[in-house]
């Protein structure tokens, strides 16, 4: 966890939370309203003080010395490069490059690692590539070639093996990426329907980048902001009638914490032989058993999974008697593989965080359920979304028996104008990701859609939301701190 600037001095450390000591830990800390707006805008100010940050978004230092390693070797003054791990992924990355950019792209190795040589015009396609398909060199794996101890092998099937307990599914029907949107991608490119030029359905607002996904890599997505009444209906109507390759939608969903009716939506997905893909990752298989519903479960293991900020990695399980399922084991352990695999060093670090995963989780489902029952009566607080407060029948009728509602919530402010002033004195943690030991608070609209603001108020996500994911500290030191702050509301 690295702070933008010296104030406030209290950030973490005098607080004593527990931070994580890695040099590949993925937190950024934005500890002002307007340090937020000036990540956004890409003030210099602001950047140059960052030192690391959310790996798909930010490069690491060490992955950013690979990349002008690589640059200096195999492209020329006015081209750029984008290193990837595969092969079949910077091929991939090819095509849809050149596609975009139309422009010329070539594919040259460095050393055994595979780049992506761009025209410097073309790199704001090779970052967004890098961005939205997850298939990452991580800093590891960087740190490890630049020191000449790249390291063979994989562990994914024992990360597979060890999550089984929870997700109740048999270790090979569970596939392991290199980040969670890798699983999504793949999941997305195995769906037998895209072949025929089908559209996906996206149930509810999700995360910013499930949705940008099948905008980029699908054949165009329709999007339903909110599954109920009418439209719901008709939705439901138009999978039974076979009309989309694959139906996307969270349990539940961030950062609105909404879950839909999946006894509905399973039953006309059923009717029609359409693959439902559920994401997992806002509360983790722990808490809700999505399997028993969908055909395809994905989930991001950076966040509480791994429950330490320091590893990236991404999972997507397979229901054994899906009709879909012989056909996604077999696309999904290629990709997982060949495509986006999880380096053996980073699944040594997940497999060892792994091991505090029940205990760490039983802390944060009662610190969230807390938090969000004291947010709820606060006079200062207009809204607060978390599943024990929202739409709570329908996650009730997916959480698993002994899980809990998770430790993710978000509220909105009575009076909206007071919302920099709360997040800049609140003395909590404050960035993008969730699922770190320590509470993490961030203006989620305005990091995840700051060149979107409208639409995204359009669909009922207020720009001054803030996103709360609890941590394991004790439940009276969280609430001292949002008591202190929404004194300035």
């Amino acid at each position: 966890m690295r702070n933008l600037s010296a104030e406030p001095a209290w950030q973490a450390k005098d607080l004593g939370l527990p931070l994580p000591d890695s040099p590949h830990a993925c937190s950024v800390c934005l500890p002002t309203w307007d340090s937020v707006i000036g990540y956004e805008e890409g003030r210099e100010k602001i950047l140059k003080r960052l030192r690391t940050g959310y790996p798909r978004f930010f490069k690491h230092p060490v992955v950013e010395r690979l990349f002008d390693n690589a640059k200096a070797e195999v492209a020329s003054e006015h081209e750029d490069v984008l290193v990837l791990p595969t092969r079949s992924s910077v091929q991939r990355a090819h095509r849809w490059v050149e596609r975009r950019s139309q422009t010329a792209v070539r594919i040259a190795s460095y050393h055994g690692l595979q780049v992506l040589v761009v025209p410097s015009k073309a790199k704001p396609d090779a970052d967004a590539y890098w961005r939205f398909s997850g298939e990452i060199i991580s800093s590891r794996q960087a740190q490890d070639f630049l020191e000449g101890n790249m390291r063979d092998g994989s562990k994914s099937h024992l990360i597979a093996r060890s999550l089984s307990k929870f997700t109740g599914a048999a270790p090979d029907h569970s596939f392991v990426f290199s980040s969670g949107m890798a699983a999504v991608t793949s999941v997305l490119r195995a769906l037998p329907g895209m072949l025929d030029g089908k559209k996906t359905l996206q149930l509810e607002f999700p995360y910013v980048d499930c949705l940008k996904v099948q905008e980029h890599f699908g054949n165009g997505v329709v999007y339903l902001n909110q599954a109920t009444g009418e439209s719901f209906d008709e939705a439901l109507m138009r999978i039974r009638q076979g009309e989309f390759a694959g139906v996307f939608t969270e349990v539940p969903s961030n950062p609105l914490l909404r879950t839909i009716d999946l006894h509905r939506v399973a039953k006309a997905c059923e009717d029609s032989g359409t693959p439902l893909i559920i994401d997992d990752s806002s509360t983790g298989p722990l808490n809700v058993d999505a399997l028993r519903f969908a055909d395809v479960v994905t989930s991001s293991l950076t966040k509480w999974i791994s429950g330490e900020g320091d590893v990236m990695a991404g999972m997507a399980t397979v229901r054994a008697n899906s009709p879909v399922a012989e056909n996604m084991r077999t696309s999904l352990a290629l990709d997982s593989t060949e495509n986006a695999p999880l380096y053996i060093a980073d699944a040594e670090v997940l497999l060892s965080n792994l091991k505090g995963y029940a205990k760490h989780m039983k802390i944060v489902n009662a610190n969230g359920l807390a938090v969000a029952s004291w947010l709820a009566k606060h006079p200062a607080i207009a809204e607060v979304w978390h599943p024990s407060l929202t739409h709570t029948a329908h996650y009730d009728a997916v959480m698993r028996r002994g899980g809990g509602y998770g430790g993710l919530l978000s509220f909105v402010l009575k009076n909206p104008k007071k919302t920099p002033k709360v997040y800049d004195t609140l003395r909590l943690c404050k960035g993008p990701s969730f699922g770190t030991p320590f509470t993490l608070v961030c203006p989620y609209t305005l990091l995840a859609h700051y060149h979107e603001l409208e639409w995204a108020e359009g669909c009922g996500v207020s720009t001054n939301l803030l996103r709360v994911s609890c941590g394991l500290e004790p439940l009276e030191t969280i609430l001292a701190a949002f008591e202190e702050a929404l004194a300035h509301a």
